[in-house]
């Protein structure tokens, strides 16, 4: 009885687990295509990001998404940190002291503004939600963590292996691929909020961005898709500034690990050698 109760329990299982994959590609066949998977520096257990590329994206986004996107949760002076865009603290210094912050109160009770320091984080573009609403019909989400809230589903099974380090597996940059299919995803003229890749085609954010927007001064290309590129890498940086310094400790634990199961093994084999 026991054992066919097992049984019985297994098969449902088995049976929930093909539905859901069932389920999962009816959805994904009436949804977006799916962003095409991009190579990126960032990507796999020695990843790092590529500072040139930072430094176009940042400009991207000062140029341009500063302008509707807040970037709440970094502060000028990550720009300067090791494994970020690499500026140095004058130049960060020179950016902060570029913007207006509210501060206060001060003695008399009242709040003011003063030129940015390092210390202090982007101010958002807009006085509040309400402003922000009022201007553009809706709040646009804030740059700093959207790479990391954004992405789409391989589809079962491939899914399962996403968090695996194993070839096929352990991918993680679903995010970084959907924005960057997203602003290349406008694909109607006479639509500008027409998008290929956003669920139901109709985004309320119109084309941002065209060839030529932004002057870059490295040679790099002045096309949609570099721009596209660039910006959504320091997407991904926003999201996750210590992603090299969580690699290296990462790599560092597992090195660690792995030379103590090795020292546990022959000590283990030392101690049991003379047991019979």
């Amino acid at each position: 009885m026991i054992r066919t109760t097992k049984l019985s329990l297994v098969s449902l299982g088995l049976a929930a687990l093909l539905a859901a994959g069932s389920a999962q590609a009816a959805e994904d066949a009436h949804s977006a295509p799916k962003p095409a998977r991009q190579a990126w520096t960032f990507a796999g257990p020695f990843g790092s990001f590529d500072q040139p590329q930072l430094q176009r994206g940042f400009q991207v986004y000062r140029e341009v998404c500063s302008n509707c996107h807040s970037l709440q949760r970094i502060a000028f002076r990550n720009l300067a940190e090791e494994g970020g865009p690499g500026f140095s603290e004058g130049q960060v210094k020179a950016l902060a002291a570029e913007y207006k912050v509210k501060d206060g109160p001060n003695d008399a009770g009242d709040m003011f503004e003063r030129p940015g320091r390092a210390s202090d984080r982007f101010p958002s573009p807009f006085a509040n939600e309400s402003a922000a609403r009022a201007a553009l019909g809706a709040v646009p989400p804030d740059f700093s963590v959207l790479a990391k809230a954004r992405g789409y589903s391989r589809g079962f099974p491939l899914f399962l292996l996403d968090g695996l380090p194993i070839p096929g597996g352990g991918y993680q940059e679903h995010g970084v691929d959907y924005i960057y299919a997203l602003l290349n995803g406008y694909s109607k003229d006479e639509d500008p909020n027409y998008n290929d890749y956003f669920p139901g085609h109709k985004i309320g954010m119109a084309k941002p961005i065209a060839d030529g927007a932004v002057d870059y001064t490295d040679g790099s290309p002045k096309t949609l898709q570099q721009y596209a590129r660039d910006v959504s890498a320091f997407m991904m940086w926003t999201a996750e500034p210590k992603l090299e310094e969580r690699k290296k400790t990462g790599f560092r634990v597992m090195a660690f690990l792995l030379v103590l199961a090795g020292l546990l093994y022959y000590t283990k084999k030392k101690v049991w050698a003379d047991a019979h």
